[in-house]
Order: C-alpha cells, then sequence, then structure tokens
C-alpha cells in the first residue's frame, strides 16, 4: 500500500492507495514542516493520529511532499522520522513543490505555490528548476499566507489599517501585543500563526480598496521574484498551487494580462491530481 502526503506548514493531508489505485483512507494532521517544528512535535503529531498508527506496519511506500524539505538538513530528519514509524515501508522526502509539479502538469510549465508558504519553479517535463533555494517566512513567502498576515498586523499596530477594517480585525483575532509576541518568538509554527490572519482578507464581507492593494503588491512582488526570474516566463503556462493563490485568482488574471504571461490551472490543494499522477505513473 502506498501512502502520500502533501504537507504545508498549516496541515498535512494523508492518502493511502492500494495496489490498484483505490482510496482506502484519508486523514489530517497538522503541518509538518521539519524546518520550523522541533522532532519530538513531529513524531508526536503523526502518532496522535489513530488512523495512522493503524497502518504502521501494513504500509509498504510513503512517499511525503512537505514544506520545509527543500533543504537536506530537515528533509533526512523527516525521513528519518517516518522510518522509525512506517518500519516496513520505503520512505521519500522531498519538498512540496514536487507535489505542486505532479498534480496539475507533465509538460514544460512554471508551477508556483502560494498557501502559507510560496515558492515556483521552472518545469521543463522532466525535471524541475528552483530560481533561488526558499529561505522561508522571514526573509522570503512574497504573496502567501504569512506574508499576509505580517502585513495585517503591521498595517493594525501603524495605524495605517482603515478604520471600519480595524475595528472588524480586532473583534475577529486576538491582537494583544503579548499574545502575538508569545505566538511568534515562543510558540511553533509561527508561520502558520502569521498565515491564519490572511483569511481575514477573504472572509470579511465589505470588500475595500485595501485588500485590493494589499493582494494586488503581494502577487507583484511574487511575480518579479518567482515568475520573472526564469527566462521561459512568457513562453510556458504558469500554474498555481495553494489557497491564497485560489481567492486571488482575480487578481493575478489582472497582473498577468499586465506582464503578457499565460495562466495555467489554478487549484486549491494539489492531493485529487497528486493521486492521478500515481495511478497513471506509479501504479502500472
Amino acid at each position: 500500500m502506498i501512502l502520500i502526503a502533501d504537507s504545508g506548514s498549516t496541515k498535512c493531508d494523508w492518502v493511502l492507495l492500494d495496489s490498484s489505485g483505490e482510496v482506502i483512507l484519508r486523514t489530517t494532521t497538522l503541518g509538518l514542516n521539519p524546518a520550523v517544528l522541533p522532532t519530538e512535535e513531529l513524531i508526536s503529531i503523526i502518532k496522535s493520529n489513530s488512523d495512522l498508527a493503524a497502518i504502521f506496519d501494513k504500509v509498504t511506500l510513503v512517499d511525503l511532499y512537505g514544506a520545509g524539505c527543500g533543504t537536506e538538513t530537515p528533509k533526512q530528519n523527516l525521513k528519518k522520522i517516518l522510518e522509525s514509524l512506517f518500519k516496513n515501508a520505503l520512505v521519500t522526502v522531498q519538498e512540496d513543490m514536487m507535489a505542486a509539479v505532479y498534480s496539475v502538469t507533465t509538460t514544460p510549465s512554471i508551477v508556483c505555490i502560494l498557501g502559507t508558504g510560496s515558492n515556483s519553479c521552472y518545469f521543463d517535463g522532466e525535471n524541475a528548476h528552483l530560481a533561488t533555494e526558499s529561505l522561508g517566512y522571514i526573509i522570503m513567502d512574497e504573496a502567501a499566507g504569512n506574508f499576509y498576515g505580517k502585513q495585517l498586523i503591521r498595517d493594525y499596530f501603524y495605524k495605517k489599517m482603515p478604520s471600519e477594517i480595524a475595528t472588524q480585525f480586532e473583534a475577529q483575532f486576538n491582537v494583544s501585543p503579548d499574545e502575538i509576541k508569545m505566538n511568534l518568538y515562543k510558540k511553533p509554527n509561527p508561520n502558520a500563526y502569521l498565515a491564519s490572519f490572511a483569511k481575514f482578507i477573504f472572509t470579511t464581507p465589505d470588500q475595500d480598496a485595501y485588500f485590493y492593494n494589499l493582494l494586488s503588491v503581494g502577487v507583484s512582488k511574487f511575480i518579479q521574484n518567482h515568475i520573472l526570474c526564469y527566462e521561459q516566463a512568457t513562453e510556458v503556462p504558469i500554474h498555481f498551487i495553494g489557497s491564497i493563490a485560489y481567492f486571488s485568482e482575480d487578481i493575478i488574471k489582472e497582473s498577468f494580462k499586465n506582464h503578457n504571461l499565460q495562466l495555467g490551472t489554478i487549484l486549491q490543494k494539489p492531493m485529487e491530481g497528486l493521486i492521478e499522477y500515481y495511478r497513471k505513473n506509479k501504479l502500472k
């Protein structure tokens, strides 16, 4: 049996396939980002899921695609953890970008992730090529959930947020400085915490020019740093994976017209496309 995991920083989707490609289990855990979570926390998250615990000895292959798995040390740490739990399985760990690629294309394209974090690659039809290594939410992650969360918090405290929107913001979130600093500097997953504020942009009933400008700036920064850096940018379709991309579709379309870019598929989650990829390529 093959266990596929697609992990962001916020949550991880797991799907178990039998030898014929039928889905026999779906479950979800918290995200398993090995770049920000300690080993004990990663183990606890997996072990606490009873569905996974029940199949520890039954799975023969575990393929995990994860945020924070783009550099060797955290990737190998997570691989060792999975091998210790799924003792009879061959384990592979790859960065989440590859799940994004497999879910949307088999032909040359640029594939982007806009979720809790952000990144992109050029896929030549066989291999993915990253223009730059991802350095995470503190330095990079333009247009990601944590990028917008930081901007909302800054604007609120610098009093740059329109007053009516600020009133709604403080009613929806705990904006105590102590609470915010505790989550950012003391608790695990500060990037996911920041990203939790981004939902405010898409769920506030009365949309405002403030939100439009916030999203437009983020998308523009992403295009400049993560798309136009590829020489193939105007020659191939550009696909997006992730909730932020899904809910920002109109602004992405508008921004692409300004840059003469070809928009491909926008998927909120890659898992269904990933399942089809395994059925066609891994289970023949």
